[in-house]
């Protein structure tokens, strides 16, 4: 449970965060205006950017990239020292942000260090890592599609945000198409995917009244860095033991729904806890919402039955990632004992360590801490804590609750125990992943991941029913279409 220092957590940004978050911001304005016709002020921008980081093992670089750019040399390798002094900002508030958290929550974590071939694996930190950006690993082994990518991405900075329209905003799908085809460079086709059809769907850009520049900036940058030379998170260890889940974090957006499931792992042998991820994803359409998109993640029944049953679950050799994150493969799961998420919260959370940060996954937006907290009131969108707790109101981010599930706002509001993610998005939230409350008097728990087999509610049984199984329907047509 979170102690009183969780009060110096809640009162405020690290020293010097708002200075670098604001060295950011002249980045992604200048990148918004575009790198052809380099400006005054947005010149001003980068060279500030590039001042930040002159001390640095990458100021040279960037300083130099600076340089070029406001000069109208828009070079790939400048770019990507840019892209790479932006990362290096946002990642030294992660840092900050989470070292404060980490605290506070008596929390221990793995550090991140870089092998001799490149790649970076946990484990002592070292004295300095290798660039975002740098490609020292030598030429990347996808070749022809991650210049694709690095193309359609510089064709994007030279004009900005405001010159997107169409053509330029289409231009990237046959080799995102060609991305999808090849698994190790998936979450950059995804990632691109995302981006083009936000920018597709905002064409002509010039024409919006407020850009959603830092967010276009952070997928950019992300998607620059790893169009470098593929797959940064290096290579899996096989894993062995009890995983007691936490609970599931749903994300649902009109082409994909991804459930991502924490939980703490107890390793074979009587190894320290460790606090895990993994995630099932799948593609759809926009008229598969609610609680029929569990239905299209089907194929993974061991890990659907431990989320709605409320059990543990036994793996064998499952790879994990440096980043914590679970391969999932269901063949080497079984169900296991039956295991509240509560009690896993009260009892192995506090001691279980958590996994070192990927380099590139160090931002503050991908924050997601898992946390549980009790013994507190909610009122106005807020937590409060009790003075035990350090007396702070912890704002809740309720706009994150998924449609299919049984957590509501109301249930949240007359909560009393929860199980979250702390995240940052310039102040800490709380985003709830289940609740323990109290309604006409008698205790309820509700998850996120309770429906992962389908509804529980009779209304909402009912009235899924009533409309018919719209992922049955669907596959059908399709099968009927592939067969003509």
């Amino acid at each position: 449970m979170l102690d009183v220092q969780l009060g110096e957590v809640l009162a405020g940004a690290p020293e010097g965060a708002d200075e670098a978050l604001g060295l950011v911001a002249g980045f992604d304005d200048a990148l918004a205006l575009g790198f052809a016709r380099v400006g005054e002020e947005a010149a001003g921008a980068l060279t500030a950017l590039a001042g930040a980081l002159a001390a640095s093992p990458i100021g040279e670089r960037v300083s130099e990239a600076a340089d070029k750019v406001a000069a109208g040399s828009v070079g790939d390798e400048h770019l990507a020292a840019l892209a790479g002094g932006r990362a290096a900002l946002c990642g030294a508030v992660h840092d900050a942000l989470l070292g404060r958290l980490d605290t506070a929550l008596g929390r221990t974590r793995a550090a991140w260090e870089p092998t001799r071939d490149g790649q970076e694996t946990p484990g002592r930190r070292p004295g300095g890592q290798q660039a975002p950006g740098d490609p020292a690993g030598g030429r990347p082994a996808f070749g022809n599609l991650l210049d694709g990518c690095r193309i359609w991405l510089r064709e994007l900075a030279i004009v900005g945000w405001r010159g997107v329209d169409h053509d330029l905003a289409g231009s990237a799908d046959q080799t995102i198409e060609a991305l999808l085809a090849v698994p190790e460079l998936r979450g950059l086709a995804v990632l691109l995917d995302g981006l083009a059809a936000e920018l597709r769907a905002s064409s002509p850009v010039a024409t919006m009244d407020r850009l959603p520049a830092r967010r276009w900036a952070d997928l950019w940058a992300r998607g620059l860095l790893l169009a470098q030379r593929g797959p940064w998170h290096g290579g899996a260890e096989p894993v062995s033991g009890r995983l007691l889940i936490l609970g599931a974090d749903v994300h649902e957006h009109a082409t994909v729904v991804r459930a991502q499931v924490h939980g703490v792992l107890e390793p074979v042998g009587g190894g320290p806890a460790r606090l895990v991820r993994t995630s099932l994803a799948a593609a759809k359409v926009d008229t598969i919402v609610g609680p029929a998109v569990w239905r299209l993640m089907g194929g993974h029944p061991v890990l659907l039955g431990a989320l709605a049953g409320h059990h543990s679950l036994e793996i064998t050799d499952m790879p994990l990632l440096p980043g914590g994150d679970l391969v999932w493969h269901d063949g080497q799961a079984a169900a296991g004992e039956p295991a509240d998420p509560f009690t896993t919260a009260r009892v192995a959370l506090s001691g279980a360590s958590a996994p070192a940060v990927p380099p590139l996954d160090r931002h503050p937006v991908r924050i997601a801490e898992p946390v549980f907290l009790e013994g507190y009131s909610v009122g106005d969108g807020s937590v409060d804590l009790s003075p035990a707790q350090g007396g702070h109101a912890l704002p809740l981010d309720l706009d994150r609750l998924p449609r299919g599930g049984p957590l509501t706002p109301e249930l949240v509001a007359a909560s009393s125990a929860c199980i979250g993610l702390m995240r940052w998005d310039g102040r800490w939230l709380l985003q709830p992943l289940a609740v323990q409350a109290t309604v006409k008097k008698k205790p309820v728990a509700a998850h996120n991941g309770d429906w992962a087999m389908g509804p529980t509610d009779p209304k909402v049984v009912k009235a899924e029913a009533k409309a018919g199984d719209v992922v049955a329907v669907l596959r059908e047509r399709a099968g009927r279409l592939l067969r003509k």
